[in-house]
């Protein structure tokens, strides 16, 4: 499998090493068969297709033996009018039934090629969809795009033009070699002497053309990463904000100056290609009419022998051109194949068993036994972006922007040596500086990532025997960011329960204080909410998020700063309401306020990866430890306010 990053000197490796080239060989096949299993759903109209690929090849081959008809016989005096009538219809008649059978064929063949590819695509989109958080976050979202898009549509090309296109011109090629050879050996020898300096070229160019095509493919999948960063709502911002219009603009053009590069070096080469091809054909052409010009002045056969021959030629030629380019085309097509299946060869690091374990019921009860985790370093599993002279090394947290001691969290392992359990129904507040792991700890109940070490336990069974069915549904979330689709309020809220009523849906929004608000609006329900929400404040858009967990009414409740956005005044209704939410289900909250903290059963604080306190409110704060201080930091203006 190849990475993007590495693309010219993975070429040059290729096709410079024989036994490269040798394994290279081995992979192709390998990776046409693969390619042809996705064709066998369509076996019948692949043979229906071939089948009107032989007639249409049949009847095309009639055409110059009516022209040596024609002159030889219908035209040679005295003449024969009726035979000349017969000969003119003929010609009419067989380019309107190749066109008519070209059109079914062609419908045959869309149909194949759209199938082959739909399915291929929605093979990659199911793919991406199982795949973990840690994928994404370390892969850029452009380049998932192009592979769907380019790289799907490089290869539809393969089944849709390619591959029918090499099976025509082979069937042509024989038919037309074998029609020549009847009617004289030795020019049908003379005009295929060309055949050695078409497979030159093709050898000379083809390679070069196929690293091109590769280059290209990636220059423009950065281009679209880059595209999909900037041109966002979150993006734009961003760059609008701190004024960096100018240099990301200078930026795109050197990515779409690669691309444009790569276009015309494409470009030129393929136009070297097809001119030297053409070359070649003339020459075998000139050659022939040149020989079998001299025959006919001998008396060796007929005029109309020789212009039957010579149109035989020009269709040989044809098909035979495309024939010495189908590697080039083909080895373009396959690019393509692999960037597609080197998504679809990675594997899930967050998968389910042969045998999952579906909980019927859940009760609630979440114990971490020594957990530890650690983020991979690796970055992406594609190719790397390329951003500014930054060297410096980013640190993952997933924290927010709480006051907290100046205390250092960067560290190798996120989390190290987590134990505790939660009972049915108990709460428990999450409580540290930034960056101490209380959002990683969170990602690990659902399944997001999986401990490094350690296990995590529903119920007595650890989470990774489970379905992820199981845990999707009884595990609500509402995450720092809040998330909402481009579409209407009421398919935002749906998407957590698609049967739910109408009157569910209100009694949800009534729950998070948001119904109020939503009424107000002229479409109500119906409002669109923009993209990523953005048509809404943040205290809106988080009661939307409180309303959609609510509606999904989940045995376990992992909130993770989920009133942060909120005013006093809203925050205090919500807190009621999720007061009553989370009666009788398994809560664990990261705590920002000073109410979280007072209303939780037991308080967890975490420092550097680690639980260093944990018991009630008071019991911390006579232990005059981290908790303490960070009461004293983080919640003594909020005391002072109540």
């Amino acid at each position: 499998m190849f990475h993007g990053g590495g693309g010219g000197n993975w070429m040059s490796y290729i096709w410079s090493d024989p036994e490269a080239q040798k394994k290279r060989g081995l992979f192709n096949r390998a990776l046409l068969w693969r390619v042809s299993t996705y064709a066998r759903p369509y076996t019948r109209d692949i043979i229906l297709m071939l089948f009107m690929i032989l007639v249409t090849t049949g009847l095309g081959l009639l055409t110059p033996l009516i022209f040596r008809d024609l002159i030889d016989h219908a035209l040679q005096p005295p003449g024969d009018p009726a035979r000349l009538n017969w000969l003119a219809a003929g010609l009419i008649a067989i380019p309107v039934i190749n066109g008519t059978i070209g059109v079914f064929q062609r419908r045959i063949n869309a149909r194949i090629g759209e199938g082959v590819i739909y399915d291929l695509r929605v093979a990659l989109y199911a793919h991406l969809q199982k795949m973990s958080l840690r994928f994404f976050t370390g892969t850029r979202t452009g380049e998932l795009i192009s592979r769907l898009n380019n790289d799907v549509i490089g290869a539809q090309n393969a089944i849709s033009n390619t591959i029918v296109t090499i099976i025509t011109n082979i069937v042509t090629v024989i038919a037309i070699l074998l029609v020549m050879l009847s009617m004289e050996w030795r020019l049908t020898i003379l005009g295929v002497l060309v055949l050695p300096f078409f497979i030159i070229i093709a050898r000379r160019l083809g390679s070069r053309l196929r690293e091109i095509a590769r280059t290209q493919m990636q220059n423009d999948a950065q281009m679209n990463a880059m595209m999909t960063e900037t041109l966002n709502i979150s993006g734009a911002l961003l760059v609008k904000l701190f004024g960096r219009t100018g240099s990301e603009v200078a930026r795109f053009e050197q990515r779409a100056g690669s691309v444009r590069e790569a276009g015309i070096q494409r470009a030129v080469m393929g136009a070297q290609f097809f001119r030297l091809i053409g070359l070649v054909s003339v020459v075998g052409t000139a050659l022939v009419y040149w020989i079998g010009g001299h025959l006919v002045l001998s008396g060796a056969f007929t005029v109309g022998t020789i212009v039957a021959f010579g149109t035989y030629l020009t269709q040989l030629y044809g098909p035979l051109q495309a024939l010495t380019n189908a590697p080039v085309d083909f080895a373009t097509s396959v690019v393509s194949f692999e960037r597609v299946f080197e998504i679809i060869d990675l594997p899930h690091d967050i998968a389910e068993p042969a045998a999952a374990r579906h909980l019927d019921a859940v009760r609630g009860a979440v114990a971490f036994q020594d957990v530890h985790f650690r983020y991979d370093s690796g970055g992406g599993l594609l190719s790397q972006p390329e951003r500014w002279d930054d060297e410096q090394e980013l640190t993952l947290s997933g924290e927010g922007s709480t006051a907290a001691p100046a205390r250092s969290q960067a560290r190798e392992q996120a989390l190290q040596g987590i134990t505790f359990s939660l009972q049915p129904g108990e709460l428990v507040a999450l409580v540290g500086p930034s960056g101490a792991g209380k959002t990683t700890l969170t990602y690990l109940i659902p399944r997001l990532y999986d401990p490094t070490a350690g296990r995590i336990t529903l119920d007595g069974h650890d989470l990774r025997e489970l379905s992820l069915a199981t845990l999707a549904q009884n595990i609500g979330m509402v995450t720092q960011e809040t998330y909402l689709f481009h579409d209407t309020i009421r398919q935002n809220l749906l998407y957590a329960r698609q049967a739910a009523t109408p009157a569910e849906l209100e009694a949800a929004c009534r729950a998070a204080n948001i119904h109020d608000f939503i009424a107000g609006l002229p479409d109500g329900y119906d409002t669109v909410v923009g993209e990523r929400g953005y048509r809404l404040s943040g205290g809106e858009k988080q009661r939307l998020a409180l309303a959609r967990v609510i509606l999904k009414d989940p045995r376990i409740l992992v909130l993770d700063e989920a009133t942060s956005s909120l005013d006093s005044q809203s925050e205090a209704l919500i807190q009621e309401a999720l007061a009553k939410v989370m009666q009788g289900r398994t809560s664990i909250v990261i705590a920002h306020r000073l109410s979280t903290v007072m209303a939780a059963d037991r308080l967890l604080v975490l420092d550097r990866g680690v639980i260093v306190e944990q018991g009630r409110h008071a019991e911390l704060l006579a232990q005059g430890g981290l908790y303490a201080t960070l009461y004293e930091t983080q919640f003594k203006a909020e005391r002072q306010t109540l």
